[in-house]
């Protein structure tokens, strides 16, 4: 009654544990994550900023009224001035429209669009980056996992020989040498499993500040995550260069100094504006004054203000190109040397595999020997040892793999 009793505990608390997917990791946390919605902030501004810039195209209207308590008015009387005070208002309405500044602010309106389009760029690589960051996080938690799983096994088997050990002193067929050496083993697995335990409660600890969720201790995971098929395309570097959001916003910034540089060049020249206006007067007399024309404007000397902002903008220029060549190195640096490891990844889990098969089977041997008397404890435990440490390595060359997998993605920008 017991046994059914427990069985259904556990088969209760199977169905009910919490599953938490990859997918569903990454997606709860780009929706949740402030930086996320700090850079969407930042489109919206980069938009108004565009907005502000092609308002320079539109006309300018403005309207204007002033009303004086007293003012002092000069009359000519007779040949002579007399002065009289007296109050007086105006209202009118000014209209400006700018025709031609020789591209300065086409220039800028320009510019302000590759401000947005950096932007964009902007938030889309931290979702990048940051699904690169939730998948480790998660992959830690599948490593650790089954790790624990491990390790459970491993203190398990420990503490069979412990009690065979045990068994084996008492017949006299064993000295209490190897049962101590055997107990010593199984407190060396405890702690070795508590420490796992302790990295998968703190890789669980970060991926649950990141998604702002709270993820059960139970929580059933994708366990094929480190162990997903992965064909590396031969041009993978031209794929990364063409498509790294770093690279792209290098680009952009350069397009936006090379048309901010052009505006600064136009300043020299001047603007051509077409004016109106409309006002009335009410003073001593009342009459309407109108005005309608053209206004060229053309700086002659600024004390080399428009020269410097224009020398300053090139060498922003120059800046930009310099800064997109080191990030292509950088990448290029990145995408081969993981293309390296991914390569020694591959052979070391070829050579994890037969390892842990041949452990295995020298501990099958070792195993039945052992209870016959013809090995010892030490070669036990090195057998032991030896497939332990062969599944724990398999494990963690697969994590490490993956790890590269996920960062070529990233460079590649995707989420």
């Amino acid at each position: 009654m017991k046994k059914i009793l427990l069985c259904s505990l556990v088969l209760f608390s199977l169905l009910n544990a919490q599953t938490l997917t990859l997918h569903e990791a990454i997606d709860t946390t780009l929706q949740n994550y402030p930086d996320v919605n700090a850079l969407q902030m930042k489109i919206a501004q980069s938009k108004l900023s565009h907005r502000s810039a092609y308002s320079n195209y539109l006309p300018q209207v403005n309207l204007h009224g002033q009303y004086n308590l007293t003012q002092t008015y000069i009359l000519p009387v007779n040949g002579a001035l007399h002065t009289k005070d007296d109050t007086g208002w105006s209202v009118g309405i000014n209209v400006k429209q700018k025709l031609w500044d020789f591209g300065k602010t086409t220039s800028k309106i320009a510019s302000s669009e590759k401000d947005e389009d950096i932007s964009k760029l902007s938030l889309m690589d931290f979702k990048a980056l940051l699904a690169y960051k939730i998948k480790s996080f998660y992959e830690l938690m599948v490593l650790q996992r089954e790790a624990i799983h491990v390790r459970k096994k491993d203190l398990q088997a420990k503490k069979a020989y412990y009690a065979q050990a045990q068994a084996l002193v008492k017949a006299g067929l064993k000295t209490s040498a190897d049962a101590s050496r055997f107990l010593s083993a199984v407190y060396n697995a405890q702690d070795t499993l508590a420490i796992a335990q302790a990295n998968f409660d703190k890789a669980r600890n970060s991926l649950s500040l990141y998604m702002n969720k709270k993820i059960d201790a139970n929580v059933s995971l994708q366990k094929s995550v480190l162990q997903e098929d992965f064909t590396m395309p031969k041009d993978i570097e031209k794929e990364v260069l063409d498509a790294n959001y770093k690279l792209k916003i290098e680009k952009k910034k350069i397009e936006k100094n090379i048309l901010l540089h052009k505006s600064a060049k136009a300043e020299r020249y001047g603007s051509i504006d077409a004016i109106a206006s409309y006002n009335h007067f009410d003073t001593l007399n009342s009459y309407d004054a109108t005005t309608a024309g053209v206004v060229v404007n053309i700086p002659l000397y600024t004390g080399g203000r428009v020269s410097a902002e224009a020398q300053k903008v090139a060498i922003s220029t120059q800046i930009s190109k310099e800064q997109k060549r080191s990030q292509k190195l950088l990448l290029q640096e990145e995408v081969e040397n993981t293309l390296l490891d991914m390569k020694r990844y591959n052979k070391t889990i070829h050579a994890k595999k037969a390892q842990l098969s041949s452990a295995q089977q020298t501990k099958k041997v070792l195993d039945g020997r052992y209870k016959e008397g013809l090995s010892t404890y030490i070669e036990v435990l090195d057998a032991t040892s030896e497939v332990l440490n062969a599944k724990l390595g398999l494990l963690q060359t697969y994590y490490l793999r993956t790890l590269s997998i996920d960062k070529i993605q990233y460079l590649q920008g995707k989420i």
